[in-house]
């Protein structure tokens, strides 16, 4: 199983977030990480130029988007967009895309959310044909009509990621991409509903065995602090729960809401949760680091402590 973290853009001061998110990504690297992934939140930076980014301050770190909304932009932006972005980082970029929620799509950017399964097979199949590029991108479906010449061409096989986290989708996941990209996941939606789902899409289209990434907060603390990390990542992560979609996901599962699967307690206890995620079938653990205390100063001495030990636990899994 890969290790990777989040890096991205987060409540503060906007002119100090393009600072903190390129020494993240410098830490990630150094740190010996194999993957950085860089949420898209709807009333923050935009993702895929912030990994273009951090690619001018990385060498070997793969850094993917997790995960660009379909909907916000016609599938030859995208692909433009994404190819600009995976060549300036010299091919190591994965593109993490998704149907997103209907409060982002429908109540933010007053777009329709009907039929998002639909939609994101549509499109897919747009992005699909960026493969042949140079040349001419040509693809007739019930909702693209594309008939666009593009001279710009994948410096690397770049792998495309979609969230999929009902059957239809992981269906659409399995046949027309190269994985997933998840959260509100625990280990048992993952082993008994996403893996067997996604895997057997994939071996019945051809296609090779899909990357599961798993969004999860990491804190490191005491035992006594185990419940309050798990209420602050309700807290400031709670969010996602509003949506429909997390919610059915959860049924899967037998955690009840984001602290009850977040990775939180003293060394041990984190490498345990690494190894319950990758039993379950992750290939790709994307951790969301969830610092705990009442100050600031409080707060990034938890962030770095659970970033010291993160490192000395990604040599022991390897």
């Amino acid at each position: 199983m890969r290790i990777g973290v989040m890096v991205g853009p987060e409540q503060g001061d906007t002119n100090r977030k393009v600072d903190r998110m390129l020494k993240d990504v410098e830490w990630a690297e150094s740190a010996d990480l194999d993957t950085v992934w860089v949420p898209q939140i709807p009333t923050d930076f935009d993702a895929l130029t912030a990994v273009a980014l951090m690619g001018t301050r990385t060498s070997r770190i793969e850094i993917g988007t997790a995960v660009v909304p379909l909907q916000a932009q016609h599938p030859v932006h995208l692909v433009r967009q994404s190819l600009s972005t995976h060549a300036a980082l010299g091919g190591r970029l994965a593109l993490g895309v998704g149907p997103s929620h209907h409060w982002i799509v429908q109540d933010m950017l007053g777009l329709p959310y009907e039929k998002p399964a639909k939609y994101t097979r549509d499109y897919l199949e747009v992005l699909a044909a960026a493969r042949d590029l140079p040349g001419s991108i040509d693809v007739e479906n019930d909702t693209f009509t594309v008939h666009n010449p593009l001279d710009i061409a994948p410096v690397a096989p770049m792998p495309v990621l979609v969230a999929a986290l009902g059957p239809v989708m992981l269906k659409i996941a399995g046949e027309l991409a190269d994985g997933t990209v998840l959260w509100m996941a625990d280990e048992r939606a993952i082993a008994e509903h996403i893996a067997p789902r996604i895997t057997e899409a994939a071996e019945k289209a051809g296609r090779p065995k899909p990357r599961i990434v798993a969004g999860v907060p990491v804190c490191l603390c005491a035992p006594s602090e185990v419940d309050v990390a798990r209420e602050r990542a309700n807290r400031i992560l709670a969010e996602a729960e509003i949506s429909p979609n997390y919610q059915r996901l959860l049924e899967h599962g037998q955690a009840k809401d984001i602290g009850d699967m977040a990775i939180v307690g003293d060394e041990d206890a984190i490498l345990a949760g690494f190894r319950r995620y990758e039993a379950a079938g992750v290939t790709d653990l994307s951790m969301r680091l969830l610092p705990i205390g009442d100050t600031r100063d409080e707060l990034v001495a938890s962030k770095y402590r659970t970033r010291e030990v993160v490192a000395e636990l990604v040599k022991e899994l390897r």
